[in-house]
């Protein structure tokens, strides 16, 4: 996916609606932060989420980060692949390496997020 294209929560969660199912993951800056990745607790498919809900959580030799859902619906697909390939959020974060997929009845909920640009400004005042 085109990050540009994207919309960015503070958390570094990233998000992309197609229709009204929003693909969500953690963007390249988080995983950079987190370094070396050792396990992902991914969601339940069926699992009803609110936005801002933690919905699983990412765990690196350093430090254990929830995962926060950008949108309200419900979980409806995981990336289970991830659980045993979690190189994959490394290599390609805005792409193969996304993390669950919500149906919702409110995709004007990710007006609220960042755009790229705003996101990177986020980002550049983190890292100082």
């Amino acid at each position: 996916m085109d990050a540009a294209s994207l919309k960015y929560q503070k958390t570094h969660e990233w998000a992309h609606a197609d229709g009204d199912v929003v693909t969500v993951g953690i963007t390249d800056f988080a995983v950079a932060q987190l370094t070396d990745l050792v396990y992902i607790e991914l969601p339940d498919v069926g699992r009803t989420v609110s936005a801002g809900e933690s919905f699983g959580e990412v765990e690196s030799v350093k430090a254990v980060s929830d995962l926060y859902s950008p949108i309200s619906g419900e979980v409806v697909e995981v990336n289970s692949a991830l659980e045993n390939g979690l190189e994959v959020l490394s290599e390609d974060a805005f792409g193969a390496g996304w993390i669950a997929k919500i149906k919702t009845d409110d995709v004007g909920q990710l007006d609220s997020l960042m755009d790229k640009a705003a996101y990177d400004k986020h980002c550049e005042a983190e890292a100082h």
